[in-house]
């Protein structure tokens, strides 16, 4: 009877430690995957601004020949010549040079930078904050702990052309409280969460007759 019970016990005392070992497997998979969402967002905003610095590069590459030339006055002697025999020979000449100039070619190169150039700002300004960064700011805004679906469907009804699925936003949370930027609390089955470091209000201005005053 005594082999029975000491038995049932180190099998009971397995139990609770696999128990543990697996929520903290769970705990340490689900951080892990929140840390891999935040970093590949990061990863999608360096490669977009990549790609936008290399466009300006080469758009400046393409303008720096251009502004670089200098025009070259054609010799005295050429722009004096004989008069053909109807007069017209000497100003027709120097009137088809000065067309074929490089300086009526700047224009075209300014041009084309110019209009590159709101293009490219469009394309950064369309890039717009990371899912990270609106999380955060849902949670400073807030003056209560809110659960992953509150944030979810919160996100969802302010930003409506960005598809918001509640798993990524737990993921993010979850990852805003590894950087410690978030507080997690459990309430039963309920997690929530709030924002570390907000900003306080600042302290409304004294009305003018104070001040004078003082």
């Amino acid at each position: 009877m005594s082999e029975t019970s000491a038995t049932t016990e180190v099998a009971s005392q397995y139990a609770a430690r696999v128990a543990s070992d697996l929520e903290s497997n769970a705990k340490e998979q689900e951080r892990i995957g929140a840390e891999i969402v935040a970093l590949q967002e990061q990863l999608t905003a360096l490669q977009h601004d990549h790609r936008v610095l290399v466009n300006i590069q080469q758009a400046l590459a393409g303008a720096a020949p251009a502004a670089g030339r200098t025009p070259v006055p054609s010799p005295r002697k050429d722009a004096v010549a004989e008069p053909a025999p109807g007069g017209k020979g000497t100003r027709a000449r120097k009137g088809g040079a000065s067309a074929q100039s490089p300086a009526a070619k700047k224009p075209t190169a300014k041009k084309a930078s110019a209009a590159k150039a709101p293009a490219k700002a469009a394309g950064a300004k369309a890039a717009g904050p990371t899912l990270v960064e609106l999380v955060r700011r849902h949670l400073v805004a807030q003056s209560e702990p809110r659960s992953a679906a509150e944030v979810s469907a919160a996100l969802a009804q302010d930003h409506p052309e960005r598809p918001v699925r509640t798993t990524v936003v737990r993921n993010t949370l979850e990852g805003l409280v590894a950087k410690q930027q978030a507080q997690r609390t459990k309430q039963g089955s309920s997690v929530y969460y709030t924002a570390v470091g907000s900003p306080e209000p600042a302290p409304a201005p004294e009305p003018a007759s104070q001040a004078e005053s003082k």
